[in-house]
């Protein structure tokens, strides 16, 4: 999927935390989500880029793809 025809239902502005807060803050924000939703997560941890694939992996949301803007990560789940 392109992430640049993504529309996100909610936006998390995780910038400036780092590990376990970006990944904490997104499953908070998720289950405020109805199943298909979007969430758009913005950060800059580079851990993110692993944690969140793998936690949408072990907790069945889909993680649709990342891309790198000007200093930070756009990340963008689908919850399931």
């Amino acid at each position: 999927m392109d992430v640049e025809t993504i529309t996100a239902d909610q936006v998390l502005d995780t910038k400036g935390l780092s590990c376990p807060m970006p990944l904490l803050k997104t499953k908070k924000a998720i289950n405020s989500l109805s199943s298909g939703q979007i969430l758009e997560v913005l950060g800059t941890d580079p851990g993110s880029k692993n944690d969140l694939p793998n936690w949408c992996d072990r907790s069945g949301h889909a993680f649709l793809g990342d891309k790198e803007e000007n200093g930070y990560f756009r990340f963008f789940i689908q919850k399931g």
